[in-house]
């Protein structure tokens, strides 16, 4: 039992048609890759963002208690000095 010419055709006609939706699938393969890794990105820019105001609110934070204990060290150096002035 030999091929004839139109069975040729119509095998290479399903292999091209094959061929067209695995592209296909393979480029929607991408598009849903390059989604996921985006979506990945937004999460740890948005995560890093999170723990930038965090620290710099630490930051303010650790100022604001080094100021309160300059002001209270120097209040106890100027009441020292009265107490020794009077």
């Amino acid at each position: 039992m030999s091929l004839d010419q139109k069975d040729l055709e119509l095998i290479e006609r399903i292999v091209y048609k094959n061929n067209d939706d695995v592209a296909v699938s393979i480029a929607r393969s991408f598009e849903r890759l390059e989604e996921r890794i985006d979506s990945s990105e937004s999460r740890q820019y948005s995560r890093m963002s999170e723990i930038e105001d965090k620290i710099e609110n630490s930051r303010q934070d650790i100022s604001d208690t080094i100021g309160e204990m300059k002001e209270e060290i120097r209040d106890t150096f100027r009441l020292k000095d009265l107490a020794e002035m009077g």
